[in-house]
């Protein structure tokens, strides 16, 4: 029986452009690359996010498709999209699923495991 499988990996880079910590204003570009490591083609169909910072302030953020993409992934094929989110606290960390179909319309998530939203050059 085939099983659907895919991975993700992320980058996060602060945006000191976007931030304003007067403000309480921190913003951070991610970078997302979805790989297949099943050994059927699968789609992903919608994402749900969840965001939090130091102060256990949460945002969701759900919706259909990735930055305008529903990519359609074979076994071994990759997809990488970017994104940004803002913050008011100089850390936080996002994690998430992705809603996802195999070509015979089975439906599973991927999950996106918790990543830290942090300017690395200000870390010890």
């Amino acid at each position: 029986m085939a099983k659907p499988q895919l991975n993700c990996s992320v980058i996060v880079q602060a945006l000191p452009e976007q931030t304003q910590a007067e403000r309480a204003i921190y913003a951070y570009s991610y970078q997302i690359t979805i790989e297949n490591t099943g050994d059927i083609t699968a789609q992903v169909i919608a994402r749900h996010w969840r965001i939090t910072d130091a102060n256990n302030l949460v945002q969701e953020v759900q919706g259909l498709a990735l930055v305008g993409h529903q990519p359609l992934l074979a076994p071994g094929q990759k997809f990488q999209y970017s994104s940004w989110a803002q913050i008011g606290t100089p850390q936080g960390s996002m994690s998430g699923r992705l809603l996802c179909v195999t070509e015979a319309a089975e439906v599973f998530y991927t999950e996106v495991a918790e990543f830290m939203l942090a300017d690395s050059s200000t870390l010890h």
